[in-house]
Formats: C-alpha cells, structure tokens, sequence
C-alpha cells in the first residue's frame, strides 16, 4: 500500500488491493479447507447468525477463539453437520493453527498493511473461512467490525481475501464509503454476566440511521485483498447464484490498545497472540 492508497483508505474507510494472493496460495487455502472439513468429527451444529447474533450464540462459539472449529448456515439441519453440509464458516484461530494458513496469514505484505493502516503492535486476533455457498449462503447484515472486535481505542482492521471471483450475483461485500468517520459506534458485542452467552452492550451514544441506500459493491476478481476499517459500515447479501463465494478473512488489532475481558472473544493464557512484525521479521 503506498501514500496515494494509504490516503484513499483514511479517507474512504476501504481500499481494494488485486493480486494480494496468488494462483498457487488461493489452491492451497482451498485443499487445506477441504483437509479440515473432511476431518472434521460430530461436532455442535453451533448455528451463525448475523440476524439474530446474541440469542444464537453458545459455549461452542464462545470458547473458538483459540481453536478451528465449523459454524452452519441457519437452515442447516442435524443431518446437514452428519453430511458436512451447509457450513457458513470456519474459525477463529486458523490463522494460527493450520500450518497453510499460518504461512499464507503470517508474511510481510500483512505486517507492511497493518502499519500503514496505524496499527504499532500489530496482531491478527480471528481469521474465517467463509463459504457463502450457491443457493444457501445466507445474509450478513450491516455492520461495523469494531462493534464485534473492540479496543480502546479503537484498532480494528479487516482484510478479505477473495478466493473466488466475487460480484453482485454470488453475494459480494458492499460498503458505506466515509461511515468510518461519520458514524460513531454506539453498542458492542460482549460476553453476559453469566458468561454463557453474548448480548449487545448499549454505549450510550446516539447514532444517526446508517445510509444504506448510498452503499456500494465491491465486486472484486479471486485474489484480490480488500482492507476494511473497523468501523466501516459494510454488508454482504445471500448468495441465491449457482457460484460459490469462497473468502479468507484476518481481522488484525494493535495490542497497544486495550481489549477488555467482556469481550466475546478470548484466548486461553497458553495461546497468546503472536506479533506480527516479529513473526515475520
């Protein structure tokens, strides 16, 4: 990312980087899936939701921040998890556990973006696999990154990689250009008090209604990046095509800001988060 990049993204909350994965990786992430579905035991079928987030969250889902571990689309049934069926995503820590993954998350271009993007001590706190598969790949609904992944400050930064060509008919992501800078967060996603579940705690900052209408697509080809601020409104629609919108997903921190204990995603004390720049260095 250079100077004229870096200024488009401060600016526009978003910035689209082509060629950002190769031919040979993209191949490489997709067999390593294949390997982790196929291995894949009886698991919960732990349903993902962006509808309906708080009430569809579990232990499951709670207790993934340090592990790789499948969630299913809402229509999924028992048989589809017996089947190995209509799973919305893999995470959350594949970038750490899976050696392809580690090796493709874990290079200098990564380290490079993140302290362009502001980030000091920068390290990737969730990676997913999403398939938003055809016909059944399901909504995600407006949102901010932040709301879900906070610190104080805030520090969040997504980067999603297309692993296939990704337009308006298989569900590409849409963005609100400039939310970033117009819209302050007002709620976040953390943990209950019995620490079983997740609720939305109310910030209590009044927000104006976000413009969806004034949204735009980011239609992108296989291997292209795009970065994400953390409160950059965006959304992706069900994919009711007959392609598949297969996309590998970091969201990075800096650990120079706090990230508080009631946040819904935490790690164990034996899998710290690795820095970036010395894993790479």
């Amino acid at each position: 990312m250079d100077h004229t990049q870096k200024e488009f993204y401060e600016q526009s909350g978003y910035l689209i980087l082509e060629d950002y994965a190769s031919e040979s990786e993209i191949n490489e992430l997709i067999a390593a899936k294949n390997e982790i579905v196929e291995n894949m035991v009886s698991e919960e079928l732990s349903i993902f939701s962006t509808e309906d987030q708080s009430n569809k969250s579990d232990l499951y889902f709670l207790n993934s921040g340090d592990k790789i571990r499948c969630f299913f689309e809402e229509t999924a049934t028992e048989d589809d998890l017996i089947a190995k069926k209509k799973i919305n995503k893999i995470g959350h820590a594949i970038h750490d556990l899976n050696p392809v993954y580690r090796k493709f998350s874990y290079q200098q271009k990564l380290a490079d973006l993140a302290i362009l993007c502001g980030l000091s001590q920068p390290s990737i706190l969730q990676s997913q696999y999403i398939f938003k598969s055809p016909q059944v790949g399901g909504v995600v609904s407006a949102h901010i990154d932040s709301t879900f992944i906070y610190t104080d400050p805030l520090s969040c930064v997504g980067v999603w990689i297309a692993l296939e060509d990704a337009n308006q008919e298989n569900g590409c992501l849409w963005a609100l250009p400039e939310s970033h800078n117009k819209y302050p967060m007002n709620e976040r996603f953390v943990r209950n008090e019995s620490n079983d579940g997740t609720e939305f705690l109310d910030l209590k900052i009044e927000r104006a209604e976000w413009d969806l209408d004034a949204m735009i697509p980011l239609e992108v080809k296989k291997g292209t990046a795009i970065v994400l601020h953390g409160s950059l409104v965006h959304l992706s629609h069900p994919n009711h095509s007959n392609r598949s919108r297969n996309s590998y997903v970091m969201h990075l921190i800096d650990r120079a800001c706090a990230y508080p204990q009631d946040n819904w995603l935490q790690r164990g004390v034996e899998m710290p988060l690795v820095d970036l720049i010395s894993e790479v260095g």
